[in-house]
């Protein structure tokens, strides 16, 4: 079976080749320049980006996959989460193609396929190196050619946490699953741009606190890890991001020092990762199960990465984390997972089907 798959649920826009398991090719052009000067995605210019890059990015993932168009087998699109007018290109265009060539459509939701992104693992990755992405000519990122391992698969937590969600899923098998708790307000990559913001940080400022935080001291200030405490397995960051503001107010001062800077993401950076992997590991010991899984923009986070692995292996848990490039929006997820689902015999999506914004992973 082989799969053209497309992503534009947000600011990247994003095809990939799948055949059996294995990523024939995976190609990601970000929006991240065209947005940094508004501090944040603007829909509209999203949606137009899409509409120029999506060509492009589909004739490059079908040229290094090899693969014709009259050789494909089905066609897979992200239908939300998401953008609405993102949405709409990536989705519209994957239905058209299928159409013309009469073959099956399966419409994703984003966060399903985040579950599985952990079980995918790149050429360069089972050699042993870090190397995982190549930018070409046009700005656009390759990563490196690999394949899902699901013969080892196990129930799992899985963590999700980007900019716009954070959710912690029970998965008790493949394509079976419940989420158990969400982001109540704010999500933790929304908290790490905002507070970041604050700081006058350049967008996205989520990587730069991550830079940043490397030199800085984590306890240097102390700040509330909200529902840290709390039984659920729900998040909520407002206060977090409430009381930096009312720090930031009280003492402007130290935004003129380069060490209080970099003291201060790593303070909120902590407050964050102690928040996210404490709930992780208590749904998982509740639960019973001896696998953590985590994915999602946030993940590439490398306090929160070794944290994870830390824990998880003081406690006795296998830990899969989505390797960077597999993090953030891409098609190859979406590829793999509509692959899952077409040899499970679920149904194909209806041609006629629309996009769906406000979905929420059930």
């Amino acid at each position: 079976m082989t799969i053209l798959a497309i992503e534009t649920s947000c600011d990247e826009t994003s095809a990939a080749v799948v055949r059996n398991g294995e990523v024939l090719s995976s190609v990601i052009s970000s929006q991240i320049k065209l947005h940094a000067e508004y501090g944040g995605v603007v829909p509209e210019l999203a949606a137009r980006e899409h509409l120029r890059n999506l060509m492009p990015v589909t004739q490059a993932a079908l040229h290094e996959a090899g693969v014709q168009i009259e050789q494909l087998d089905a066609v897979a699109a992200t239908q939300g989460p998401g953008l609405p007018t993102a949405l709409l290109v990536g989705f519209k265009a994957a239905q058209a193609v299928a159409f013309a060539r009469h073959k099956p459509f399966l419409g994703i939701h984003h966060h399903e396929a985040h579950l599985y992104s952990p079980w995918i693992r790149s050429a360069e990755h089972r050699l042993g190196s870090d190397a995982t992405d190549q930018t070409g000519r046009d700005g656009a990122r390759r990563s490196g050619f690999g394949s899902a391992d699901f013969s080892h698969f196990q129930p799992n937590i899985s963590l999700i946490v980007s900019g716009g969600h954070t959710l912690l899923v029970l998965v008790a098998s493949e394509l079976k699953h419940r989420v158990l708790g969400s982001t109540m307000d704010d999500a933790a990559g929304e908290c790490f741009d905002k507070t970041g913001k604050l700081m006058g940080l350049p967008y996205p400022a989520g990587p730069e606190i991550d830079r940043l935080a490397e030199s800085g001291n984590p306890k240097a200030f102390d700040f509330p890890r909200p529902l840290l405490n709390d039984p659920s397995d729900d998040f909520s960051f407002s206060g977090l991001k409430t009381s930096v503001r009312y720090f930031l107010r009280d003492h402007p001062d130290l935004l003129n020092n380069a060490q209080s800077v970099r003291d201060l993401c790593a303070s909120i950076q902590a407050a964050i990762v102690e928040v996210l992997v404490a709930k992780t590991m208590r749904a998982a010991r509740r639960n019973g199960v001896r696998c953590v899984t985590a994915s999602g923009g946030v993940t590439c986070n490398r306090a929160l990465r070794r944290e994870l692995a830390r824990r998880c292996k003081k406690e006795g848990f296998e830990l899969r984390l989505a390797e960077t490039n597999l993090c953030t929006d891409n098609a190859a997820m979406i590829g793999i997972l509509a692959e899952r689902k077409l040899s499970a015999g679920i149904q194909p999506t209806l041609l006629d089907q629309e996009i769906t914004p406000g979905w929420v992973l059930a």
